[in-house]
């Protein structure tokens, strides 16, 4: 089966989703809209080496904007089936382990990350309050090393949009792990 690569483009409306996270709650994107200046999707993994570099600055940015009127939002649509460690209950408690400040979402079908067009593990999408896309890219310049970043891509466009300035930089290349498709 061949599947349509999807583009989401900045400026264009994120896909909507409802997905379960780690909470027990199902989770809507449109539902965050309404309550939030901003919204950051980004695709994580309970296993990758990426998504465990860069949880700390996940939280941090989140301890940062959420007075802002922002939240960060994780989805995990690796396949199960294949990877068993990437299982809603390893997620529970991934959650627990790494104490996750935002929602973690299970996408077991794939069909919210390829309605983003989502390719990689640590992959983020801003949002803003009318759904549109407004970043799309990597956290940082710096995967491996968070001490040594240079450019704080994802915080950036977060300040920016929070105070209602334009997105300097709206796209930057997916460092990351390949999303496990099925």
């Amino acid at each position: 089966m061949t599947i349509e690569k999807i583009i989401i483009t900045i400026g264009s409306y994120a896909p909507d989703f409802e997905l379960p996270g780690t909470d027990e709650q199902v989770h809507h994107l449109c539902r965050y809209l309404e309550r939030f200046s901003g919204v950051g999707v980004i695709f994580l993994g309970n296993n990758c080496p990426y998504v465990k570099s860069y949880i700390p600055r996940l939280k941090h940015i989140q301890d940062q904007f959420e007075d802002q009127g922002f939240t960060l939002v994780g989805i995990n649509a690796n396949d199960v089936y294949q990877y068993p460690a990437e299982s809603f209950e390893e997620m529970k408690q991934f959650c627990q382990d790494q104490q996750l400040n935002f929602p973690y979402l299970w996408d077991p079908t794939q069909d919210v990350a390829h309605s983003f067009g989502a390719q990689k593990t640590t992959e983020a999408f801003l949002i803003d309050h009318k759904g549109i896309v407004c970043y799309n890219g990597s956290v940082d310049d710096n995967p491996e090393d968070g001490d040594a970043v240079q450019a704080h891509y994802l915080n950036s466009a977060i300040a920016s949009l929070l105070a209602g300035e334009e997105i300097s930089t709206q796209s930057t290349k997916v460092t990351g792990s390949p999303i496990q498709w099925r």
